[in-house]
């Protein structure tokens, strides 16, 4: 996939793997609808793009009312024409046990992170296939392959995502459609600040792999360089992740012998 002039809509591009995304994409000569909920943000990446007007559209949007897609997705098509590039990006993790979670917040971060994806994927994939040509670069999570303790429905949220988008391919393909699944491990964003903690309050503390994490922007370009390969899916970890995503294949009880307490320790450190 050659992205020149293509139009790419990315949501949760106002900070972490989101804002690393519009840049790598920018440098592909892409154009761009950046979508968030904060437009002061969206207007600063914006700014760091140094692109003109006219190849970068801020798009407002809150993932949790999609009763607006529609009409979001109207809005690009009258200034675009087209829509090339969806990156299905925004999302919440978790930092808390099953019971301490209140059901209004598991559904927030189910909504969230899957529902909303799938909602928003459903407004815009008519439009590519009546142009026969589109890709679909989700962003999934290494906890879409494996469970871990304190982040139950996060852990869910993209096990849902890892199915929905490999079933979907196989609906897509013949009309020229690429469905690209990336599976980020620890990353060096501030997603355990934001992550749903204790009484659904943030979390408020980063994580030591976080902080240890692969920079977003390495991140991002393995995620722009996959979706022009073609590749149905592609894993972003260190040793450590990608060794539990083939455990959890070939060993699934070795995983759960070596990662049984990894959650709990690293939540009360």
């Amino acid at each position: 996939m050659n992205l020149t002039d293509k139009i790419v809509w990315i949501t949760g591009a106002s900070s972490g793997i989101g804002e690393a995304l519009a840049y790598e994409f920018a440098k592909q000569g892409a154009k761009l609808v950046l979508s968030a909920r904060r437009r002061e943000e969206l207007e600063r990446v914006k700014k760091s793009l140094n692109l003109p007007d006219a190849s970068v559209l801020i798009l407002p949007i809150d993932m949790l009312k999609p009763e607006e897609f529609g009409a979001k997705t109207q809005t690009v098509l009258q200034y675009f024409g087209r829509i090339d590039v969806l990156v299905p990006n925004a999302g919440i993790s978790q930092r808390e046990k099953f019971l301490d979670i209140a059901p209004a917040d598991f559904q927030k971060l189910m909504d969230t992170n899957f529902t909303s994806v799938v909602l928003l994927t459903r407004e815009v994939l008519p439009h590519m296939i009546a142009q026969k040509s589109g890709g679909i670069l989700v962003t999934s999570s290494v906890s879409g392959k494996i469970g871990t303790s304190f982040r139950t429905f996060y852990c869910a949220s993209k096990h849902a995502i890892q199915g929905f988008f490999d079933s979907l391919r196989g609906e897509v393909w013949r009309d020229g459609i690429l469905v690209t699944v990336a599976c980020p491990g620890y990353i060096k964003t501030n997603i355990s600040l934001n992550a749903i903690g204790k009484d659904g309050k943030p979390f408020g503390k980063m994580d030591q792999n976080q902080a240890k994490g692969i920079p977003a922007d390495v991140c991002a370009r393995k995620m722009v360089n996959a979706l022009k390969a073609g590749k149905h899916e592609i894993i972003i970890a260190g040793f450590k992740e990608t060794l539990g995503t083939y455990l959890k294949r070939f060993a699934p009880s070795l995983l759960w012998q070596l990662t049984k307490n990894y959650s709990i320790k690293a939540v009360e450190q």
